[in-house]
This record gives C-alpha cells, structure tokens and sequence, in this order.
C-alpha cells in the first residue's frame, strides 16, 4: 500500500506530465470543439509529445484516453464527434497517464465562455472542497478526516455529494487499495501513513445526489438532470503532510499552503 522513495519519485515524474497535459486543454478554443476532437489531440500529446501511455485507454475495455463529462454528467463519458461544446457549458475532463510503470490520475472542470452564476458557484465550490480534503491530509489522520472535509464544505454551500463513487489507492494499477470516500466522520477510517498515495476526486451535485447510468453503461447523470461537477488529484502522504503528484503550475501556492497547515 505504502510506496518507497523510488516510487515515489516514479509516481511524481507521472503527475508533472499529467499537469502538462491539462496545460495543453487550457490552451484550446474549446468552444465549438467536439469532445472526440479534445480525446484525440490529447492522446497525440500524451503519446508524440510526452513519450507515455494513457491509461485509460483498454482500461475496463473503455476506448478512448479521457472522459468528458459535460454539464448534468456527473462522471465517465464516452468522447462523441457528435458532442460539440458550446458557451456556458461546463465540462469535466479526466485523464491517466502511465510512465515508466506508474500512473497518475488527475481531472478539471472547465467552464466555456459566458457560464452562469450558479454554475460557476457549483465549479468553485467543488474545487475548494476538493483541498478541503487534501489539506485534511497528513501522517496519523484517517480517511474519515478527509470525506468529513469535502463534506462539511460542500453541505455548507448547498451541494449533494455523489457516493456511488470515490477516490483510490493508485500506483502501479490505476485502481489500488484504499478506496477514499467524500464523505465521513472525523477520526474514523485507515491511519493515514507516510508514503500511501491515492486520488481525491469530490463530484458535488447542484440539486439531489441521486445519479443514474445511461444504457452505453458508462455515462452517469444526475437524477434531476441539474448539473454536477468534479475535480481530483493524485496525491502521496508525507513525514510532513502532503504532495500533490499532479499539480498544475498555477496551483504551487494551494499546495503550500496545505503543507503549512500540516507543519
């Protein structure tokens, strides 16, 4: 379950090419794109550019290297030439990249053009309640630190988490022990340890948090047809707190000051 220092090292390497790959998203007109055109100029970057697999692809016998979950999809959506994103829509991608072994596993919401007010509060919310958890991260916590966290944050704010599906042990496997659920009471669950590593990835519901999946037997929607949305990061427990493995640029002064907290 705990990883070495090697592996640690492996797993960072990983999560920095991951981050790039969110750097190339941030850098298209997503606007008028078809979610197949976003999959596959990923997968070109990730294997021409970046020399790595993604992990996703043959994973479960899915086909492509992302899911696109866009607006009331809450999470696993299958890349279509026929789903163009258009403003004010919000859209999740998330993403895994092997190299040299090991995989990391990160996702972000975007928000296309001119979205709404509460839309953009759901996206915001979901992105605080997502450090929320990370900074509940350190040696001698629990996993209930962690789901109490995102949970307290997102009830706060008006919001439903989704529980059919939670954060995981990652390394070697895409999916590892733990499981890592959203929600939760403090001090219960696994002791966190130096050098366990796993994803935290909160999808918080705009209305119930009742989901559903379609017949391709992987898009899940909101029950209510409101919208939901979703971030995540692979992270590793530290003698000090916690590392970020996937972090992006932009993002160097959360992760500090999680570590501060943790100090």
């Amino acid at each position: 379950m705990t990883k070495t220092p090697d592996e640690l090292a492996a797993m960072a390497h990983s999560g920095r090419l991951l981050a790039s790959v969110f750097g190339l998203i941030d850098q298209m007109q997503l606007i008028g794109m078809s979610t197949l055109e976003v999959n596959d100029r990923v997968e070109r970057f990730i294997v021409d550019e970046l020399k790595s697999r993604p992990a996703s692809k043959g994973q479960y016998g899915f086909e492509y290297v992302l899911n696109s979950s866009v607006n009331d999809v809450v999470c696993h959506a299958i890349p279509s030439a026929r789903e163009i994103l258009k403003d004010g829509d919000i859209v999740n991608f998330d993403i895994t990249l092997e190299k040299n072994g090991y995989i990391a596993d990160s996702s972000k919401t975007y928000m296309l053009g001119n979205v709404a007010t509460p839309a953009r509060r759901l996206v915001r919310t979901t992105y605080e309640a997502m450090w929320k958890g990370i900074r509940a991260v350190r040696p001698g916590a629990t996993l209930g630190d962690i789901g109490h966290a995102i949970e307290r944050h997102a009830k706060q704010a008006g919001y439903s988490i989704v529980r059919e599906f939670c954060g995981h042990g990652i390394g070697r496997e895409m999916h590892e022990e733990p499981s890592v659920l959203h929600f939760g009471r403090r001090g219960t669950g696994l002791p966190l340890r130096p050098g366990m590593t796993f994803t935290i990835e909160p999808m918080l519901n705009e209305g119930r948090r009742g989901v559903y999946t379609e017949e391709d037997d992987w898009t899940v929607r909101t029950e209510d047809g409101k919208l939901s949305a979703q971030f995540e990061h692979t992270i590793a427990v530290t003698e000090r707190g916690v590392d970020v493995l996937t972090l992006r640029p932009e993002e160097a002064h959360l992760v500090k000051e999680a570590t501060r907290r943790a100090g």
